[in-house]
């Protein structure tokens, strides 16, 4: 019996014990398939930035992170049984990494309480929060990067009157959510319009760049992904389309997208949402707390590449609004309600940005009520075979806000009638 009353004694100092809190972080990764070229790096980045903070901080305000991994292959329903398989375990954010994912999760994780940051990626009339307001697409949306390329082209000539341009997309929802928007940057600069589709997964495009060839635009801008920019660098070398005149998007702006094509690719550009390379404080606070320790995400070969840096800006962004919770409210464990509220209050500053380690890593810029999409601006970069390296050649570029306002807030109306959501903010 003394026994019996003992086991129960321990048995009940275990029910009680506290158990230890984490802020969980889900990353609805993709390191197999065909985009996995893409998926790694990123996946890497993130993970790396908050192992980062626990090795060296301790965590965030005193409680230490997890990320929860989950493989979906870039695959949108498997991408959402990841969401419905984590979304239990606390999660606080969720970054689908697909635009396919992301508009199957968004009435989800609205309904769930759940943020979702679509980092330039997703549904681009996300952006009103008045009407989506646990959808997060800042520092910039495609509709943003479509104008930034044409404001590019602006800047290196007075005017586009009766110039062409082809757009050379995938065939996806991805792929078709710039063609709006040059549609409209189209009818007020004058230049000619051609949208050219690439299937999935992109391998097969001699048709595209024979039309492209008889055609003969004075630039192609591409929204592609994975295999499909490899090989749509590759047939532009083949047909001798000038690089510089070819402009990718950031989802087509990764040293997988032209380091096949050898010296050919030379010259080719994209857009970039953040900075390149590792020249940046934070690496070196990553060698001695994440590196050096054998700490590193994946195969740890991913080290300052464009899409391993997105990954860390995606954490760093995650972070911070973070932190931001944690000052509103008061707590440190933050809930996921919590945690879109900090992202609703993110104000991310050129010295903030300093004292992370990162200076000049990312554009300036604020998040409110009504604005869920940050400031809209990328700079371009261009692909040197020589060194292989991305150099970025502007500084960050703004997007035309008269154009792209009236169509997120025409597109996020319509959306809100089609299913009887009450805007939000007044």
């Amino acid at each position: 019996m003394k026994k019996t009353l003992t086991s129960m004694a321990v048995a009940a100092t275990m029910v009680a014990a506290p158990v230890m809190a984490d802020l969980v972080y889900p990353s609805l990764s993709y390191r197999t398939g065909p985009y996995a070229a893409g998926g790694i790096p990123f996946a890497d980045g993130y993970a790396d930035y908050f192992t980062l903070l626990n090795e060296r901080d301790g965590g965030i305000g005193g409680v230490m992170t997890r990320v929860l991994e989950c493989e979906t292959g870039y695959n949108t329903q498997k991408g959402v049984e990841c969401y419905e398989s984590t979304k239990g375990e606390g999660s606080l954010v969720y970054q689908p990494l697909s635009t396919g994912i992301t508009y199957q999760l968004i009435p989800k994780a609205t309904a769930d309480g759940i943020p979702l940051h679509t980092m330039g990626y997703g549904r681009t009339s996300a952006a009103n929060g008045t009407v989506f307001s646990h959808v997060f697409n800042y520092p910039a949306n495609y509709w943003d990067a479509a104008s930034v390329a044409v404001n590019h082209l602006l800047g290196e000539y007075e005017s586009l009157e009766g110039k062409t341009i082809a757009l050379l997309y995938h065939n996806s929802a991805y792929g078709k959510e710039p063609i709006r928007t040059l549609e409209e940057l189209s009818a007020k600069h004058g230049f000619e319009l051609t949208t050219i589709a690439v299937d999935h997964p992109g391998q097969e495009q001699k048709s595209q760049w024979l039309q492209i060839r008889r055609e003969r635009p004075d630039y192609v801008v591409m929204w592609g992904w994975g295999v499909m920019n490899q090989v749509a660098v590759q047939e532009a070398a083949n047909i001798r389309f000038p690089m510089e005149n070819f402009i990718g998007n950031w989802w087509a702006g990764s040293e997988n997208d032209v380091i096949p094509a050898g010296m050919a690719a030379d010259g080719y550009k994209s857009l970039a949402m953040h900075s390149v390379g590792d020249d940046f404080p934070i690496y070196e606070d990553l060698k001695t707390h994440v590196f050096d320790k054998g700490l590193a995400a994946g195969a740890g070969d991913q080290h300052g590449t464009v899409l391993y840096n997105r990954g860390l800006y995606a954490a760093m962004l995650a972070a911070e609004a973070t932190r931001k919770a944690q000052e509103i409210h008061g707590v440190a464990d933050i809930t996921p309600a919590m945690m879109r509220d900090g992202m609703e209050a993110l104000e991310i500053t050129e010295a903030r940005m300093a004292e992370l380690g990162m200076p000049d890593f990312g554009p300036a810029f604020s998040v409110s009520c009504e604005d869920h999409g940050g400031s809209g601006a990328a700079k371009i970069q261009q692909w040197d075979a020589d060194t292989q390296t991305w150099t970025v050649i502007s500084d960050w570029i703004a997007p035309d806000a008269e154009v792209i306002n009236a169509l997120v807030t025409a597109d996020s109306e319509a959306f809100a009638a089609e299913n009887n959501i009450e805007t939000r903010c007044n």
